[in-house]
C-alpha cells in the first residue's frame, strides 16, 4: 500500500505561501516521493494551489465542505465547487471542526456522501479528547465515530482515514507508539467489519504533532499508512523531510 503525506494548512497560507507548493514539486522532480502527496490549503488558494502543484506528484485537497450541492447557505462551498477548482480530496470532520463548528457525526456522514457525490476522496478524521482516553474510552470513541460517521452508499475507495488524538494536535505531544498502533489496528478492525476484505485498501493516517524528527517511527508502526500533518506542512522543508521518512511502497 503506498503511504499517503497530507498536510494541513488550516487557517494559514497567503498566495506567497504558494512558493512553498513550487519548492515542493522541484524537489519531487529531482527525487520522487515515495507515497502519495497532498496539500489542503485554505479555500482561498485550492485553485491558484492547483496551478501550482500542475505537473508535480502533488495533489490538492479541500479543508471542509457542504453537505448540498449548492443554495442559500453563504459562506459554505459545496464538495462540487473544490472539485471544479481542481481538489481532488477534502479533509472532513476535523476535531477542529467537530469542537468549534459542532460538527456531528451525522454531519460529518452527509458530508463525507457528499465528497463522494463530487468525486473527491474524503480524509475522514477520529480522534479522542484527553479526557476519554483518561477514561479508558479511546478505542471505543474511535470506532463509534467510524460506525457512525461512514454513510451507506460509500465504498473504501472513497475513503482515507486519518486518526488524530485531539489531545495531541498542535501540543507537541504525541502518543507512544503502542498507544498509536492500539487505535489504528482498532480503526481498520472496524473498517473491515464495515468493508470486509475491501477495508484492506483503505489508508489510515495518523495526525498529531508528527514532525521531521518523529515522523520515520510513526510512520513504520503497525497499520499507520501515512500521516495528516499540521503546522510541520507550511515550509516546503519540513514536510518534505517528514515526506521522505516515509516507507516505500
Amino acid at each position: 500500500m503506498r503511504t499517503l503525506l497530507a498536510g494541513n494548512w488550516k487557517m494559514n497560507g497567503l498566495r506567497a505561501s504558494l512558493s512553498e507548493i513550487r519548492a515542493l514539486g522541484r524537489a519531487f522532480a529531482d527525487a520522487a516521493p515515495s507515497g502519495d502527496v497532498v496539500i489542503c490549503p485554505p479555500a482561498t488558494l485550492v485553485a491558484e494551489a492547483v496551478r501550482a502543484a500542475e505537473g508535480t506528484r502533488i495533489a490538492i485537497g479541500g479543508q471542509n465542505c457542504h453537505a448540498k450541492p449548492s443554495g442559500a447557505f453563504t459562506g459554505e462551498l459545496a464538495a462540487e465547487m473544490l472539485r471544479d477548482a481542481g481538489a481532488t480530496y477534502v479533509i472532513l470532520g476535523h476535531s477542529e471542526r467537530r469542537q468549534y463548528n459542532g460538527e456531528t457525526d451525522a454531519i460529518v456522514a452527509e458530508k463525507v456522501l457528499a465528497a463522494k457525490r463530487a468525486d473527491l476522496t474524503a480524509i475522514l478524521c477520529v480522534g479522542e479528547s484527553e479526557r476519554e482516553r483518561d477514561a479508558g474510552k479511546a478505542v471505543s470513541v474511535v470506532t463509534r465515530q467510524l460506525a457512525a460517521s461512514i454513510p451507506d452508499g460509500v465504498s473504501p475507495s472513497d475513503l482515507v482515514v486519518a486518526y488524530e488524538p485531539v489531545w495531541a494536535i498542535g501540543a507537541g505531544r504525541t502518543p507512544t507508539l503502542p498507544q498509536i498502533e492500539e487505535i489504528h489496528r482498532a480503526a481498520r478492525a472496524a473498517l473491515v467489519k464495515r468493508f470486509g476484505a475491501g477495508a484492506a485498501a483503505i489508508r489510515i493516517l495518523y495526525g498529531g504533532s508528527v514532525k521531521p524528527d518523529n515522523a520515520a517511527e510513526i510512520l513504520a508502526a503497525a497499520e499507520v499508512n501515512g500521516a495528516l500533518v499540521g503546522g510541520a506542512s507550511l515550509k516546503a522543508g519540513d514536510f518534505l523531510a517528514i515526506i521522505r521518512n516515509a516507507p516505500k511502497a
